[in-house]
Protein backbone atom coordinates (compact mmCIF):
# COMPACT_ATOMS: atom_id res chain seq x y z
CA UNK A 1 0.00 0.00 0.00
CA UNK A 2 1.38 3.24 -1.32
CA UNK A 3 1.05 7.06 0.42
CA UNK A 4 0.53 9.72 -1.53
CA UNK A 5 1.78 13.12 -0.44
CA UNK A 6 3.02 16.43 -2.00
CA UNK A 7 6.71 16.19 -2.50
CA UNK A 8 9.20 17.50 -0.30
CA UNK A 9 12.81 18.74 -1.33
CA UNK A 10 14.84 15.51 -0.06
CA UNK A 11 12.56 13.37 -2.41
CA UNK A 12 14.50 14.76 -5.36
CA UNK A 13 16.78 12.02 -5.29
CA UNK A 14 14.46 9.17 -5.72
CA UNK A 15 12.68 11.51 -8.48
CA UNK A 16 15.39 11.15 -10.24
CA UNK A 17 16.55 8.23 -9.82
CA UNK A 18 13.13 7.01 -11.21
CA UNK A 19 13.04 9.14 -14.48
CA UNK A 20 16.18 8.30 -15.03
CA UNK A 21 15.31 4.83 -15.46
CA UNK A 22 12.26 5.68 -18.05
CA UNK A 23 14.80 8.44 -19.65
CA UNK A 24 17.55 5.65 -20.21
CA UNK A 25 15.10 2.69 -20.80
CA UNK A 26 11.51 4.05 -21.83
CA UNK A 27 9.80 5.91 -24.49
CA UNK A 28 7.42 7.82 -22.30
CA UNK A 29 9.56 10.81 -22.04
CA UNK A 30 11.39 12.05 -25.62
CA UNK A 31 14.73 12.95 -23.02
CA UNK A 32 17.25 11.17 -23.90
CA UNK A 33 20.31 12.03 -21.40
CA UNK A 34 18.77 12.25 -17.90
CA UNK A 35 18.57 15.47 -16.04
CA UNK A 36 20.87 15.57 -12.98
CA UNK A 37 19.43 16.33 -9.17
CA UNK A 38 19.50 19.90 -9.75
CA UNK A 39 17.85 20.32 -13.07
CA UNK A 40 14.98 18.16 -11.11
CA UNK A 41 14.76 20.25 -8.28
CA UNK A 42 14.34 23.37 -10.58
CA UNK A 43 11.97 21.81 -12.70
CA UNK A 44 9.80 21.15 -8.98
CA UNK A 45 10.30 24.24 -7.78
CA UNK A 46 9.10 25.77 -11.12
CA UNK A 47 5.83 23.61 -11.14
CA UNK A 48 5.31 24.50 -7.30
CA UNK A 49 5.92 28.19 -8.16
CA UNK A 50 2.89 28.18 -10.54
CA UNK A 51 0.51 26.87 -7.80
CA UNK A 52 0.54 23.41 -9.15
CA UNK A 53 0.53 20.09 -7.59
CA UNK A 54 3.84 17.55 -7.30
CA UNK A 55 3.13 14.72 -5.77
CA UNK A 56 4.92 11.08 -4.40
CA UNK A 57 3.77 7.72 -3.79
CA UNK A 58 5.75 6.35 -1.02
CA UNK A 59 5.89 2.56 0.00
CA UNK A 60 7.68 1.61 3.25
CA UNK A 61 9.24 4.85 3.75
CA UNK A 62 10.32 4.67 -0.06
CA UNK A 63 9.11 6.84 -2.63
CA UNK A 64 8.45 4.26 -5.55
CA UNK A 65 6.73 7.10 -7.97
CA UNK A 66 5.61 10.89 -9.09
CA UNK A 67 3.18 12.60 -11.06
CA UNK A 68 3.13 16.61 -10.92
CA UNK A 69 1.55 18.53 -13.92
CA UNK A 70 2.72 21.78 -15.24
CA UNK A 71 0.78 24.47 -17.55
CA UNK A 72 1.10 22.84 -20.71
CA UNK A 73 2.26 25.50 -22.40
CA UNK A 74 4.50 28.68 -20.98
CA UNK A 75 2.45 31.34 -22.33
CA UNK A 76 -0.29 32.82 -19.88
CA UNK A 77 -3.14 32.03 -22.20
CA UNK A 78 -2.71 28.10 -21.52
CA UNK A 79 -2.44 28.55 -17.05
CA UNK A 80 -5.67 26.86 -17.00
CA UNK A 81 -4.41 23.91 -18.92
CA UNK A 82 -1.86 21.59 -17.72
CA UNK A 83 0.33 18.57 -18.93
CA UNK A 84 0.51 15.54 -16.48
CA UNK A 85 3.65 13.29 -16.10
CA UNK A 86 3.14 10.17 -14.27
CA UNK A 87 6.60 8.18 -13.25
CA UNK A 88 6.47 4.77 -11.62
CA UNK A 89 9.21 2.96 -10.55
CA UNK A 90 11.04 0.47 -12.22
CA UNK A 91 9.36 -2.89 -11.77
CA UNK A 92 6.19 -1.54 -10.10
CA UNK A 93 4.38 -0.58 -13.59
CA UNK A 94 0.39 -2.28 -13.33
CA UNK A 95 0.17 -2.18 -9.51
CA UNK A 96 -2.26 0.84 -9.22
CA UNK A 97 0.75 2.87 -8.04
CA UNK A 98 0.08 5.17 -11.40
CA UNK A 99 -3.25 5.48 -11.48
CA UNK A 100 -3.51 6.55 -7.90
CA UNK A 101 -0.96 9.49 -7.99
CA UNK A 102 -2.97 10.44 -11.15
CA UNK A 103 -6.49 10.41 -9.79
CA UNK A 104 -4.90 12.85 -6.62
CA UNK A 105 -3.01 14.70 -9.34
CA UNK A 106 -5.91 15.38 -11.00
CA UNK A 107 -8.25 16.46 -7.48
CA UNK A 108 -5.26 18.76 -6.48
CA UNK A 109 -5.16 20.30 -10.50
CA UNK A 110 -8.74 20.65 -10.30
CA UNK A 111 -8.15 22.79 -6.91
CA UNK A 112 -5.52 24.61 -8.05
CA UNK A 113 -7.73 25.99 -10.98
CA UNK A 114 -6.36 23.33 -13.61
CA UNK A 115 -10.19 23.26 -16.50
CA UNK A 116 -8.39 20.86 -18.72
CA UNK A 117 -5.37 18.52 -18.45
CA UNK A 118 -4.05 16.92 -21.83
CA UNK A 119 -1.60 13.56 -21.31
CA UNK A 120 1.01 13.65 -23.97
CA UNK A 121 2.02 10.25 -24.25
CA UNK A 122 5.19 9.38 -25.63
CA UNK A 123 5.05 6.89 -28.17
CA UNK A 124 1.68 5.14 -29.56
CA UNK A 125 2.66 1.79 -28.47
CA UNK A 126 3.44 2.79 -24.62
CA UNK A 127 -0.41 0.78 -23.77
CA UNK A 128 0.51 1.41 -20.26
CA UNK A 129 0.20 4.95 -19.74
CA UNK A 130 -2.99 4.88 -22.67
CA UNK A 131 -4.91 2.75 -20.68
CA UNK A 132 -3.80 4.83 -17.51
CA UNK A 133 -5.35 7.80 -18.75
CA UNK A 134 -8.18 6.01 -20.46
CA UNK A 135 -8.83 4.82 -16.89
CA UNK A 136 -9.39 8.43 -15.54
CA UNK A 137 -11.41 9.59 -18.25
CA UNK A 138 -8.91 11.23 -20.68
CA UNK A 139 -10.08 11.20 -24.52
CA UNK A 140 -8.01 11.16 -27.24
CA UNK A 141 -7.12 14.37 -28.92
CA UNK A 142 -4.75 13.15 -31.60
CA UNK A 143 -1.36 11.57 -32.49
CA UNK A 144 1.45 13.05 -33.90
CA UNK A 145 2.85 10.52 -36.31
CA UNK A 146 6.90 9.78 -36.03
CA UNK A 147 7.59 13.11 -34.13
CA UNK A 148 10.41 11.90 -32.14
CA UNK A 149 13.73 9.47 -32.55
CA UNK A 150 14.24 7.49 -30.12
CA UNK A 151 16.46 4.20 -29.39
CA UNK A 152 17.01 4.35 -33.48
CA UNK A 153 13.17 4.43 -34.29
CA UNK A 154 10.74 7.02 -35.23
CA UNK A 155 8.29 7.28 -32.45
CA UNK A 156 4.45 8.71 -32.03
CA UNK A 157 2.88 11.24 -29.54
CA UNK A 158 -0.65 10.30 -28.36
CA UNK A 159 -2.75 13.48 -27.34
CA UNK A 160 -5.36 13.07 -24.62
CA UNK A 161 -7.83 14.85 -22.72
CA UNK A 162 -10.13 15.52 -19.76
CA UNK A 163 -11.74 18.36 -18.55
CA UNK A 164 -11.47 18.98 -14.77
CA UNK A 165 -14.62 21.02 -12.84
CA UNK A 166 -16.42 23.42 -15.25
CA UNK A 167 -13.88 22.22 -17.81
CA UNK A 168 -15.19 25.18 -20.44
CA UNK A 169 -18.50 25.13 -19.32
CA UNK A 170 -17.85 28.70 -17.79
CA UNK A 171 -15.26 31.48 -17.22
CA UNK A 172 -12.20 31.11 -14.84
CA UNK A 173 -13.19 32.01 -11.29
CA UNK A 174 -10.58 35.14 -11.98
CA UNK A 175 -12.77 36.15 -15.14
CA UNK A 176 -15.83 35.23 -12.47
CA UNK A 177 -16.82 38.63 -11.19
Amino acid sequence: MSILRSSRPDDISAITSIYRHHVLHGTGTFETSPPELEEMARRRTEVLERGLPYLVAESDGRVVGYAYCNWFKPRAAYRFSAEDSVYVEAGREGTGIGRALLAELLRRAEAAGVRRVIAVIGDSGNQGSIRLHQSAGFQPAGTLVSCGWKFDRWLDVVMMQRALGLGDAAAPREMQA
